[in-house]
């Protein structure tokens, strides 16, 4: 049997660990590539705790857990020649020293040595290595097509490594600048049906009305939980002041 003040402690701290994923959201939503976070903890279950007679809790543990939402977002014409989007599944590869990292951010430009880089100046991955722009070459020549592949002045360039997780994409886990990271064991695949736009920018696709209203949702149960919790508290009290009369 689930204590119902733990319990009630238990959903507290999973509305307080929502309202923190929506805020987040929202910050990002002028982010490019940007993948809402959803928090797994159902407000239905609060709503049923908040609107019932006695306040009891239902039985039962409460996950606080979070998983992202990888919807597509809308695409933003740029006309950027270094801007590119993916319509469909799948994720640009970001070469660290740490590893491969993955994003949905197309934003990239051409450092000193003529490597494709994004805006944190970290190597874009192509399938065969990087991809170079010569440097008699001006950016406003180069051209990518749906497949990937990157030309400039009638040469190819290579062509941009676009990889997909399939059933593993829930594994894929935030490391900060609109990227992600997978474990050891998970091993990508090129992406079959991701076509490339040059020159567009997909947006957040986070929805500012559903997540303010869920924000408001969230506040306001948080204030009623509080609520049963203090009365809990002073019941609490008043049972111990009984006995020790």
């Amino acid at each position: 049997m689930v204590n119902p003040g733990d319990q009630l402690g238990s959903s507290v701290s999973a509305l307080t660990n929502d309202y923190y994923i929506i805020a987040h959201n929202l910050a990002n939503i002028n982010t490019a590539g940007y993948k809402r976070k959803v928090n797994s903890f159902t407000r239905e279950l609060m709503k049923q705790v908040s609107d019932g007679p006695d306040g009891s809790v239902p039985e039962g543990e409460i996950s606080i857990n979070s998983v992202f939402d990888f919807s597509q977002g809308s695409f933003l014409k740029t006309g950027r020649s270094l801007d590119v989007a993916i319509n469909g599944k799948g994720f640009f590869v970001v070469e660290t020293p740490d590893g491969p990292l993955y994003t949905r951010s197309g934003m990239f430009q051409v450092n000193p040595q003529g490597q494709l880089v994004d805006l944190e100046g970290r190597m874009i991955s192509g399938d065969g290595g990087p991809i170079v722009v010569p440097a008699d070459v001006s950016v406003h020549q180069v051209d990518i097509g749906e497949d990937g592949s990157v030309s400039a002045g009638g040469s190819s360039l290579g062509r941009l490594k676009v990889v997909d997780f399939n059933e593993d994409e829930e594994k894929l886990f935030s490391v900060g600048k609109n990227c992600f990271s997978v474990p050891e064991v998970v091993v990508p695949a090129a992406a079959e049906n991701a076509l490339i736009k040059q020159g567009y920018q997909e947006n957040s696709n986070v929805e500012r009305m559903e997540e303010v209203v869920g924000l408001i949702t969230v506040s306001r149960l948080y204030e009623t939980n509080m609520k049963l919790l203090a009365r809990r508290q002073e019941n609490a009290k008043a049972i111990i002041g009984v006995a020790n009369s």
